[in-house]
């Protein structure tokens, strides 16, 4: 039986974590400008997501080895909202339910934080993600939220709890 661990991204896994963001990018065709894993903060996520900033990143290890992550931070412009940000998980990893795992992580951090919503952006190949997302009661916007970074992603999805 494998060993599952999630717990907050340490300067250490920033390498790993950079290289899965990358791979798995590639893999959906999410390369270049637009997409999440041409982001400044890819190669140090420890730097970006900080508790301080009310922002979380958190890391997936089976069996030691560093499987992907996912994290959440505030929108720019909308005080009320996260976002959840760069999950991403190697092939090895997925239907494992780190996603959901991660995901709920997150979005309990968010509210604890004070964020009223949640908001995301993926692509639409990312079928599987999308499912998870419905799953966990996201809804299809028709648009992005005004602010939005990712101009490559063509599907917005928001939930609210407050």
């Amino acid at each position: 039986m494998s060993r599952i661990r999630i717990s907050e991204i340490t300067r250490a896994q920033d390498a790993a974590i950079h290289g899965i963001i990358t791979t798995v990018g590639m893999e959906f065709g999410a390369v270049g400008e637009g997409y999440g894993p041409s982001d400044a903060e890819v190669s140090a996520m420890s730097e970006h997501y900080l508790d301080a900033n009310r922002s979380l990143y958190l890391v997936a290890e089976v069996d030691g080895k560093v499987v992907g992550g996912g994290g959440i931070a505030g929108f720019e412009g909308r005080p009320q909202t996260s976002e959840l940000r760069k999950l991403f998980l190697l092939p090895s990893a997925r239907g494992l339910g780190l996603g959901a795992a991660i995901s709920r992580q997150c979005m309990e951090y968010a509210e604890k934080r004070g964020y009223t919503e949640c908001y995301l952006e993926t692509i639409g190949s990312m079928e599987s993600a999308i499912a998870l997302y419905r799953k966990l009661g996201f809804s299809i916007l028709d648009k992005p939220l005004p602010g939005s970074a990712h101009d490559g992603c063509e599907i917005w999805m928001l939930k609210r709890w407050g």
